[in-house]
């Protein structure tokens, strides 16, 4: 059970296969051509990899795809350590740049903005602190974006089907490098504020890695 909710228990392989299932059969809410999905968890959660796996399994379902890793739309350094390097505050608030994100990644897929699919897959590498100088992709029309990453939802990002991987804040602790225990705060307060566990379309609770159950409410 988690909040109420009883949770079915899957394995990785027949949930990547039922969620490509799901988002193959979607229709985007703006009814544009292109569908938006958020691979939402902690840096501890597997969200690169499942994104991953579910590129795969819809390019298996003929559909295009477009993988996107939230990291790559941080801010430079200057800003999000603008307050200290350890702040849980501005890891919340600060580090994302909702508004490239917006510019580069949502509005080209607005049919309203005049998208035309062209998506900067990544602008900030983290690690060196530069620009990436990525070169534009193209998403064609009946293409899919997966979006993953830590802290997605709240933003009013236009997801056409969210996906948080849980952990409880214990399991959460222990799988988190302790060097970014830091952090953890800040996981607390998107539990406060957003409630990831019931925003998201579908809920994996990944206590066990090796043993993930899940939640999907009906379309």
């Amino acid at each position: 059970m988690m909040g109420g909710v009883r949770l079915e228990a899957i394995t990785w392989e027949r949930l990547t296969d039922a969620t490509a299932d799901r988002i193959a059969g979607l229709t985007a809410a703006d009814g544009g051509p292109w569908l938006r999905v958020a691979v939402d968890g902690a840096p501890a959660a597997p969200t690169a990899e499942l994104a991953r796996d579910l590129s795969e399994a819809l390019r298996i379902r003929g559909r295009p795809v477009l993988v996107v890793g939230s990291a790559g739309f941080w801010r430079p350094a200057s800003l999000r350590y603008e307050y200290g390097k350890r702040d849980p505050d501005a890891y919340y608030d600060r580090w994302l740049d909702t508004g490239a994100l917006w510019r580069e990644v949502f509005d080209p897929l607005d049919p309203g903005a005049g998208g035309t699919g062209r998506v900067l897959p990544d602008l900030w590498d983290p690690v060196t602190d530069r620009a990436t100088r990525s070169p534009y992709a193209e998403l064609p029309r009946g293409g899919v974006l997966l979006l993953h990453g830590a802290l997605l939802l709240g933003h009013w990002f236009p997801f056409d089907l969210s996906v948080h991987l849980r952990l409880s804040p214990a399991a959460l602790a222990r799988r988190t490098q302790e060097d970014d225990h830091w952090t953890l705060p800040a996981f607390a307060r998107y539990e406060d504020e957003v409630g990831p566990g019931e925003a998201a379309d579908v809920v994996v609770r990944m206590d066990d890695p090796r043993h993930p159950a899940w939640h999907r409410p009906e379309p």
